[in-house]
């Protein structure tokens, strides 16, 4: 029975080993306290963008890291990150894109009692669902400042009823669910990301990626304007410097009357603006073609 056993174990590392070493990106996920309907629904999800979650024993995950280190330089790197409930991650997506799918998996849920409150939990005043009844006694109970007002039950002001990091006493949990506020977030929670000899750990990767190309996109900008403002000639600014060059030519060839195939047609034009406006100031001076111009 042992020896089928380790078989079956054996097996399994070699498959999660497989798995290490031919894709990409590889990422260590927890997935502890996830309900199996959730669990399903995100696995299909991220299957669609063709990525891969294979969960088991922490021992053998760890084993495995091993394995592959062997053909895979600095991936046991990730070992450190083996925690809770772990699964492994694979795919051929950027990291920071992953980390974003794997976020997006996060759900809202209601609480049961007895859970840790990761922020604090609070109502905010305003009106409920409720019509006036027993349910007002029970809200109180629970410590929410609910009172009836003009035939409505209210909560008459904000207030933390669980603080950050206190349990979630179970009479709260049931008047919050009630009251449709689910404090609970359920979802994989992504450790760590090896791609290509480099860790990239959760911090890292919790970017607004439209935020950071909004930023780059600025940073784009401000260089290009500074190349042109210093003439810096490559191949992104040289036609616009060339026609800031030429462009600033052509004024100052305006400017000093300089004839040229491009300033002909303008200086003519300027010539006979300056004759006009010569003309209008001495008007008893003028044959009859003259005045009909200037009128």
């Amino acid at each position: 029975m042992t020896a089928h056993v380790s078989d079956w174990k054996h097996g399994e590392v070699k498959e999660i080993t497989h798995l290490l070493t031919n894709k990409k990106v590889i990422g260590i996920v927890e997935i502890g306290g996830i309900p199996s309907p959730q669990m399903q629904r995100m696995r299909k999800n991220l299957n669609e963008t063709e990525t891969v979650i294979r969960s088991a024993k922490n021992t053998l995950i760890l084993r495995a890291l091993d394995e592959a280190e062997k053909k895979v330089k600095g991936i046991n790197e990730l070992k450190n990150m083996v925690t809770g409930q772990a699964a492994i991650i694979a795919t051929d997506m950027n990291p920071f894109k992953l980390f974003g799918h794997v976020k997006a998996t996060r759900t809202m849920a209601p609480a049961k009692g007895g859970e840790t409150a990761a922020h604090d939990i609070e109502v905010k005043a305003g009106d409920t669902p409720f019509k006036p009844g027993p349910i007002v006694g029970e809200l109180q109970k629970a410590g929410i400042p609910a009172a009836i007002q003009e035939g409505k039950i209210v909560i008459k002001t904000d207030k933390v009823l669980v603080p950050a990091g206190q349990k979630i006493p179970a009479n709260i949990a049931q008047m919050l669910t009630r009251l449709e506020i689910y404090p609970i977030e359920i979802g994989m929670t992504l450790h760590g990301v090896y791609e290509n000899g480099s860790i990239f750990k959760s911090d890292v990767l919790d970017i607004n990626i439209d935020e950071f190309k909004a930023k780059m996109h600025q940073a784009s900008t401000y260089a290009f304007n500074l190349a042109i403002e210093s003439a810096w000639a490559n191949k992104l600014t040289i036609k616009p410097l060339l026609y800031k060059a030429h462009n600033h030519a052509f004024i100052l060839a305006m400017e000093r009357n300089i004839l040229t195939k491009e300033t002909v047609k303008n200086l003519v034009s300027k010539a006979h603006g300056s004759m006009l406006a010569l003309a209008s100031s001495a008007k008893d001076a003028l044959d009859e073609d003259l005045k009909k111009m200037i009128t």
